[in-house]
């Protein structure tokens, strides 16, 4: 098995099953939803394109963020605490993030198998790659931005090591790949008093490793890229 480390500018590249990583926050809050009931999450990059969806489909809730923050327009942040308690029983959602979604949107057209993932479901994501038996295994890294040179993603390299270690066999020690997630660029803001819509409570769910058992497999689905727990 060989494996890419590829960011939002390079995921075109991408071949193989691709894993696409976002811990803080996208795919954090997309696992929580399931483990809250919704029944399948559509994918898409624009906020107009969420907005849309929530049209064609009635009932669906939007979900998510533009430039960290929960468009007024939305139905839901991009929170994992705020899901605690909310009942989305067989909800249809529909997400757009500035990182997690843009990879996925972007490297769907080259993956054979296309797969969302945070720490949370780390271990489920691994165990269903092992059932594919592929070839090449490419981490599509959303945290490294474009436009933010400072940031390095590394809350999300963690969690692809954490896997790669999985594929490989061996058995990670959860301890520094989470003093990693808590000591990345991004975490920072989670830590600001002046930036409560960054609540600190966010980042604990972001680093329960292995919290649930399923993986999140995207499927295209005519124009919709659906994600649902497997």
């Amino acid at each position: 098995m060989k494996f890419k480390r590829l960011s939002l500018r390079t995921c075109t590249e991408a071949s193989g099953t691709v894993i696409v990583v976002d811990v803080v926050r996208a795919f954090t809050v997309a696992a929580y939803a399931f483990a809250a009931g919704a029944r399948d999450v559509l994918l898409v990059g624009t906020e107009e394109e969420a907005l849309a969806l929530r049209d064609r489909f009635p009932g669906a809730w939007t979900m998510g963020e533009v430039d960290g923050l929960k468009p007024d327009s939305f139905d839901l942040g991009n929170s994992p605490a705020a899901l605690l308690g909310l009942d989305l029983a067989d909800r249809r959602l529909i997400q757009r993030t500035s990182a997690g979604t843009q990879g996925v949107v972007c490297s769907s057209p080259y993956a054979d198998t296309l797969l969302a993932c945070s720490l949370c479901c780390a271990s489920a994501t691994a165990r269903y790659v092992q059932g594919c038996s592929p070839e090449t295994v490419s981490f599509v890294i959303t945290g490294i931005h474009a436009a933010a040179e400072y940031d390095d993603g590394d809350e999300d390299l963690a969690c692809a090591d954490y896997i790669e270690a999985v594929l490989e066999g061996r058995a990670p020690n959860a301890k520094p790949i989470v003093r990693r997630v808590l000591d990345s660029y991004v975490a920072r803001q989670f830590h600001d008093p002046a930036r409560p819509e960054f609540p600190a409570v966010d980042l604990a769910y972001c680093i329960d490793v292995d919290r649930f058992d399923f993986a999140m497999r995207v499927e295209r689905q005519g124009d919709l890229l659906v994600m649902r727990p497997t």
